[in-house]
C-alpha cells in the first residue's frame, strides 16, 4: 500500500470530487471571537495570537492603505460595506497573482477567528463577497461550536445547490478540564449540539484535534479520538500544540509552567490517531503551521517535511492505515 492512501488525503479527496487540482483561498473576514470581546470571555485561547489562526493572511487594508479593522457584531452600515469590499479586494488579489495559476477550482476559505459571529445580514455579505467567481466551487467556514445555531445552518444551506460546503469546528480536546485550562470557552456538549444541527441540514463538519495541550498525555488523545467517533464528522485537522509570541501559553512557557511535546510523541500521536479514527474521515491536515517569525518552541514545527516525512516512514515501517483498529 502506498503511503499516500494509507489515509484519507484532503488533495485526494477534492481532486476526486471536482475532478482536478482544487486549493483554498485564506481569507480574513474581518471577525472577532466570544473569546475576545467579552461575551465569553477575553484574551482568546491561551495558544492564540493576536491574528487568530491566519497569521500568514496579509492584515485587510482599506483604501486609503491604512490598516483596517472591523467590528463585525457592529450594526454600523460603514464598516459593513469597508468589510466586504476587502473581502473581494483579497479574493481579486489572489486571482491576479500567481497562486491562480495553480489550479482551476478554488475554495474560498474563511480562516481567521470566528467566521459565524455576526448577524446574519452581516454574514451573507462577507460570504457573498468572497464568492465572485466562477472558478470558486467551495466554501469553508472555520468557527467555535457556541457560534453555530439554527439561523447560521439555515444561511449555509442556501450556498449548498452551487457550493461545497463545510464547516470547520474547533474541538482541541474532549477534556472539559482542559478545555477551560486552555480558556476555550465551550463544553463538548455546545460541540455535539453544533455537530448535531450541521448534521440536520446535511452540513459537512471539520473539527479540530490538538496534540500537545498542557497537563494532557496519550490517554487525553485516546478519549479525544473515542469522542470524535461517536460524532457524525466528515473531516479532521490535527495540529501540534507550538508557543507563538505575545500569547498566554508563551509566558507560561517562559515561567516553566508549559513544556512542549518532543517530534517522536507528537508522530506516535498522529498515528494513534490516524488508525483509531473512521477510515470515511478526510485528514485536512496533519501538523499545525506555525508562522516561523513568531514560533518560540518547539523547534521542530518549523519543519514541515521532518513531520511529514516521519510519518510516512512510521506508517510505511509498520504497514499501519487509517481506521484500520477503528
Amino acid at each position: 500500500m502506498e503511503n499516500i492512501n494509507r489515509y484519507n488525503h484532503l488533495n485526494e479527496f477534492l481532486k476526486n470530487k471536482f475532478g482536478e487540482r482544487t486549493l483554498k483561498i485564506c481569507i480574513d473576514g474581518g471577525f472577532t471571537c466570544p473569546n475576545r470581546d467579552g461575551l465569553v470571555g477575553t484574551g482568546g485561547c491561551i495558544f492564540c495570537s493576536e491574528r487568530g489562526s491566519g497569521e500568514h493572511i496579509n492584515k485587510l487594508k482599506s483604501f486609503d492603505g491604512n490598516n483596517f479593522s472591523d467590528n463585525s457584531n457592529s450594526s454600523n452600515a460603514s464598516n459593513c460595506e469597508n468589510s466586504t469590499r476587502n473581502i473581494s479586494i483579497q479574493v481579486r488579489n489572489y486571482f491576479s497573482s500567481y497562486k491562480s495559476k495553480r489550479a482551476n477550482k478554488f475554495i474560498a476559505y474563511f480562516q481567521n477567528f470566528t467566521n459565524t459571529y455576526a448577524p446574519i445580514d452581516v454574514l451573507k455579505s462577507k460570504y457573498d463577497s468572497a464568492l465572485i467567481y466562477d472558478r470558486i466551487v467551495a466554501l469553508a467556514v472555520a468557527t467555535r461550536p457556541d457560534c453555530i445555531n439554527e439561523e447560521v445552518c439555515k444561511l449555509l444551506k442556501t450556498y449548498t445547490d452551487k457550493y461545497y460546503v463545510w464547516v470547520e469546528l474547533g474541538l482541541q480536546t474532549s477534556n472539559d478540564d482542559t478545555g477551560k485550562l486552555i480558556n476555550r470557552g465551550y463544553s463538548g456538549k455546545q460541540f455535539s449540539d453544533a455537530v448535531k444541527l450541521l448534521n440536520e441540514y446535511n452540513i459537512d463538519v471539520v473539527t479540530h484535534i490538538m496534540v500537545g495541550l498542557p497537563n494532557e498525555n496519550f490517554e487525553d488523545i485516546k478519549n479525544t479520538v473515542d469522542f470524535i467517533n461517536n460524532h457524525n464528522i466528515q473531516g479532521l485537522k490535527i495540529h501540534s500544540t507550538y508557543v507563538v509570541q505575545n500569547t498566554v501559553l508563551a509566558d507560561m512557557f517562559e515561567n516553566g509552567l508549559y513544556t512542549p511535546i518532543s517530534l517522536d510523541f507528537y508522530l506516535d500521536c498522529v498515528c494513534y490517531i490516524l488508525t483509531h479514527i473512521s477510515p470515511d474521515v478526510v485528514i485536512h491536515r496533519v501538523s499545525g503551521d506555525a508562522p516561523k517569525n513568531l514560533l518560540i518552541a518547539p523547534d521542530w514545527n518549523a519543519h514541515k517535511k521532518w513531520i511529514i516525512n516521519g510519518l510516512d516512514k512510521i506508517l510505511g515501517e509498520n504497514d499501519l492505515w487509517q481506521g484500520m483498529y477503528y
